[in-house]
């Protein structure tokens, strides 16, 4: 069984819904969402937990309410399985991965920028050789 999901915020857009929409989907809830802060940072280099660290922190606070919720949890469920290809879509529906064709085009832009680059490259190699040898004609205008 299910108990559902925990969205640990990233800070990136629309991050809550794609969670409650893949929570949907899977026929569970999302339990809770986890706001950001930097004081999870500050408390792992000192090998602490938020709670100890700052145990007055908003943060902490979230983390026992997150708590609570799980051990108080009883909205247990069979979720709804679903196939790579439909993730994958809602993934690609906000915003997380490009579809196939703008991978595509992302990929032959970056290897038209790179073949052009080595072009470039090419013939600065190829004036250099032709000042090395001498083969070069000035031209003032």
């Amino acid at each position: 069984r299910l108990g559902g999901l925990i969205c640990n915020s990233r800070q990136t857009d629309r991050e809550d819904e794609l969670i409650s929409t893949l929570a949907a989907r899977l026929s569970t809830q999302m339990i809770h969402f986890v706001p950001r802060d930097n004081i999870v940072q500050h408390a792992e280099l000192r090998r602490m937990t938020v709670a100890e660290y700052a145990p007055d922190s908003n943060q902490a606070e979230e983390y026992r309410v997150l708590a609570d919720k799980i051990i108080n949890n009883t909205n247990l469920t069979v979720p709804t399985p679903i196939e790579m290809d439909e993730l994958e879509e809602l993934l690609i529906e906000f915003g997380i991965l490009d579809s196939e064709e703008n991978a595509a085009k992302l990929a032959g832009t970056a290897q038209a920028d790179e073949d052009a680059a080595k072009t470039t490259e090419d013939l600065q190699g190829e004036a250099l050789e032709a000042l090395k040898k001498g083969n070069v004609e000035v031209v003032a205008k």
